[in-house]
């Protein structure tokens, strides 16, 4: 590339009238251009040409705590905030900040155990809820606990009917608790489940997201998910 900038040409042109004798000849110092500082200039024009500032989805998720009571519906009172519930609360999950309550009717809670909702108000079908059965002493096998959860959710049922996958297992918190944790991949959504026995009462946390969803945000569900856990009922 240098040869053809300096090119062979003479750079003085001759004229009829020769030079003095005193003067002299002007040397050319030949500019000698790194190879390894082209390629790092050409590199670095073209990261500032083409980078692109990063996504705001890219930041780090804030939760706030929810204290959950499992109250049965003939003592279920009051919608809302959760400050008070502190105190009295058998489990809590983190709830990513942005996302709202559903708020659960008496009806609801007597019929199928639904606790507590939230979701996110972008896609509200993007949510995390918790469902609780009294009159269990101790958790059945594995396969068991998730068919009889399907049975009161029509959309688990639809979802394990139709996932690529299921996968289970058991875990133990550091207090020696047991908790069954699934993960269903369905063809167009995602859960996650985490079931627990204690004190007579079955407790299951889902965290749910349609595929693309879970393919955005599945760093922060997986964050929900693990959350979960009882308290106060040791």
């Amino acid at each position: 590339m240098m040869a053809t900038i300096f090119s062979a040409s003479p750079i003085f042109t001759s004229t009829s009238t020769p030079p003095p004798k005193s003067s002299k000849s002007i040397p050319i110092i030949p500019i000698n251009f790194s190879t390894k500082a082209i390629a790092v200039a050409a590199a670095a024009s073209v990261i500032l040409s083409t980078s692109t500032p990063p996504s705001l989805a890219d930041s780090s998720t804030s939760y706030s705590v929810y204290y959950g009571t499992a109250a049965s519906a003939a003592n279920y009172g009051g919608f809302g905030g959760n400050s008070s519930k502190k105190d009295s609360a058998e489990y809590i999950y983190d709830v990513p900040t942005g996302w709202k309550e559903r708020l659960v009717s008496k009806v609801e809670k007597g019929t199928n155990g639904t606790d507590s909702e939230f979701y996110n108000p972008k896609k509200k079908s993007e949510k995390e809820y918790l469902t609780y059965l009294a009159g269990f002493r101790q958790l059945a096998p594995r396969d068991v606990i998730l068919n009889n959860l399907a049975l009161s959710d029509v959309n688990l049922q639809d979802l394990i009917s139709s996932a690529d996958n299921v996968q289970s297992e058991e875990r133990k918190d550091d207090k020696g608790q047991v908790y069954y944790v699934y993960e269903v991949n369905g063809v167009s959504a995602h859960s996650l489940i985490s079931v627990t026995c204690t004190k007579n009462k079955l407790y299951a946390h889902f965290v749910n997201a349609p595929t693309p969803e879970w393919n955005r945000d599945q760093e922060m569900l997986k964050h929900v998910h693990d959350s979960f856990k009882t308290v106060g009922l040791y």
